[in-house]
């Protein structure tokens, strides 16, 4: 989608601290990290948000949450602990209109988490 910050992230077109990239999604670091590690995964296509993803996307949301799982390995957190977080819209803390997990760990998150 023209103008969405996480698509021009996502095919390059601006920098970031890309931490994993396939066909199907991106992950990298969270420019305002709320945690230690902070890895942001998203779809390369764009999705507005999870309402907007449909039967046709459970392959890539199946995968999203796999990436997931293999980066908090790769950053040293999955033993210890972490925590995926999708935000949905403006009251459920969604600020960029594109479908991300948040992958937070590196350090004890507390409950409820806002």
């Amino acid at each position: 989608m023209e103008g969405c910050l996480f698509c021009k992230l996502a095919s390059g077109e601006i920098a970031t601290d890309m931490v994993y990239s396939d066909d199907l999604v991106v992950a990298f670091r969270d420019a305002a990290p709320a945690a230690p590690a902070h890895v942001l995964v998203i779809p390369r296509r764009h999705i507005e948000n999870i309402l907007a993803a449909n039967e046709a996307d459970e392959a890539l949301l199946g995968h999203m949450l796999t990436v997931a799982s293999r980066i908090a390995r790769q950053e040293g957190i999955a033993e210890s602990g972490f925590r995926l977080v999708i935000n949905c819209n403006e009251d459920g803390g969604q600020s960029i209109d594109h479908l991300h997990i948040h992958l937070l760990g590196g350090r004890k998150l507390r409950w409820p988490p806002g």
